[in-house]
């Protein structure tokens, strides 16, 4: 996926990184409708890959059910490494989390949650976007026109 960004660049974004606990899910479920926009981004030819240390037990079921790959990181530096290898320049990350803080330094594009489990003041500091839920962060993906009007200069 080619955005162009006017008076910018241009970025090529293959690989979206997902957090779990506090982005895909609040309080152990499922965020209602995230199923259907990790389809629609698959269309647009995204790679989507979970990252999560699972502290409830439930990330590889979420992973299958989304049929999406989980990645375990149980530390902010796990993350890092891991997007280190998928090439972060062509890295899309969205979390909430103070574990999610050094992975947003190492990719190319960052993308906050501000849900019901809160956002980490790091996590917060070191997103490029802040948005209220990830739907809104997925909708951003979709509609690369409203991503462009966040991010261009």
């Amino acid at each position: 996926m080619k955005i162009i960004i006017p008076n910018s660049e241009t970025i090529e974004l293959k690989t979206l990184i997902l957090d779990l606990n506090g982005t895909l899910t609040v309080n152990s479920h499922l965020v209602d409708g995230v199923s259907e926009k990790i389809e629609q981004l698959k269309h647009k030819g995204l790679k989507i890959v979970l990252f999560s240390g699972d502290t409830r037990g439930n990330a590889q079921n979420i992973a299958n059910e989304l049929g999406i790959e989980l990645i375990k990181t149980s530390t902010g530096e796990e993350k890092k490494e891991e997007a280190l290898k998928l090439d972060p320049n062509t890295c899309v990350a969205i979390g909430n989390g103070l574990i999610d803080a050094l992975l947003f330094k190492t990719v190319k594009l960052s993308i906050a949650t501000l849900q019901a489990e809160g956002v980490h003041t790091q996590a917060f500091l070191e997103a490029d976007i802040i948005v209220p839920s990830v739907l809104s962060a997925f909708d951003l993906l979709l509609d690369t026109d409203s991503l462009v009007a966040t991010v261009r200069p």
